[in-house]
């Protein structure tokens, strides 16, 4: 399992050079990297969702599903509850900290560690956590109070709220798919890594690390990310059956992802530290080449 995910970050790094030196050499412009993120949100992940839910409905696969849910949703509050307590006084890192990456940078370690079906337990995970960015991230960054009807009816139309409904109802009727739209899914879903990685590697491009590597606030809100808030769903997790191994895992490791990208898409919207939020997502991916592996490692020594 280790060495597997160390390939992988290996090689999803390797892409994030690509996306870098693309930049770098202005073969991308900053309006043909929000193309990019574009078709990440609209198409590719949502593909993946999908693909996920491409499962048998089983009485096993149905109590994952159950497990996976309340799992999902104790892991986010702990992780908020815990980024509350290193950063009481510093929302952006607060916001990082609280939530890591698992659409662009979490599911195809999840793919090539765990295995495809293994997307289907962390469909929930994903949803909470975009709820979460909506609502209570936004708030605490822009230091107002959710407007919860306004939220609620965008986040009802976001492309994996719809994909993980649209899963959802084929995994529970059981309905197939031709294979054309089998095929192409499957197709689209391919893109998710190459592009997420590219992506990434235009935001380092966009950074300049020698600053970004001379400020203390960052290394600490990469520590409680990618550290203190897996080790402590390592022992959460230890609670959950072992029969449900996989289920843990793919959790786990979409826990321990880096800064998701949405901290410094939402400190843009709302006029904050846009560049200091970029920092918060580009420190905690170089440190996590790192960091993952260690959380998977622990996690079999725990378990």
């Amino acid at each position: 399992m280790v060495l597997i995910l160390v390939r992988q970050i290996a090689q999803m790094f390797l892409l994030a050079g690509i996306g870098y030196l693309l930049f770098k050499g202005h073969k991308i412009s900053e309006e043909g990297s929000r193309a990019l993120g574009n078709i990440l949100i609209y198409a590719s992940l949502p593909a993946v969702i999908v693909n996920g839910f491409q499962i048998e409905r089983t009485p096993e696969h149905l109590l994952g599903m159950a497990y996976s849910a309340a799992a999902a949703f104790l892991l986010l509050l702990v992780s908020i509850l815990v980024s509350r307590l290193f950063f009481k006084k510093d929302p952006i890192a607060a916001f990082a900290s609280s939530f890591s990456n698992p659409g662009f940078f979490g599911v195809p370690l999840i793919i090539a560690s765990v295995g495809q079906g293994a997307v289907f337990y962390v469909a929930s995970f994903i949803a909470f956590l975009n709820v979460g960015q909506w609502t209570y991230g936004v708030s605490i960054i822009t230091g107002q109070p959710v407007r919860e009807g306004f939220r609620l009816k965008k986040l009802i139309r976001a492309p994996f709220i719809l994909a993980i409904l649209a899963g959802l109802t084929l995994f529970l009727t059981q309905i197939p798919l031709h294979p054309v739209i089998s095929g192409c899914l499957t197709t689209t879903a391919g893109l998710n890594t190459p592009l997420a990685m590219f992506t990434i590697g235009i935001y380092l491009a966009q950074t300049d690390l020698g600053k970004m590597l001379r400020k203390p606030s960052l290394y600490l809100a990469a520590l409680v990310r990618l550290l203190v808030i897996p080790a402590i769903s390592v022992f959460l997790l230890a609670l959950v059956p072992e029969s449900l191994h996989d289920m843990k895992m793919a959790l786990l490791l979409a826990v321990a992802c880096p800064v998701g990208s949405n901290v410094a898409v939402y400190a843009q919207l709302h006029g904050r530290d846009y560049p200091y939020a970029v920092e918060t997502v580009v420190i905690s991916i170089l440190f996590s080449i790192l960091t993952m592996p260690l959380a998977a490692w622990f996690a079999e020594v725990i378990w």
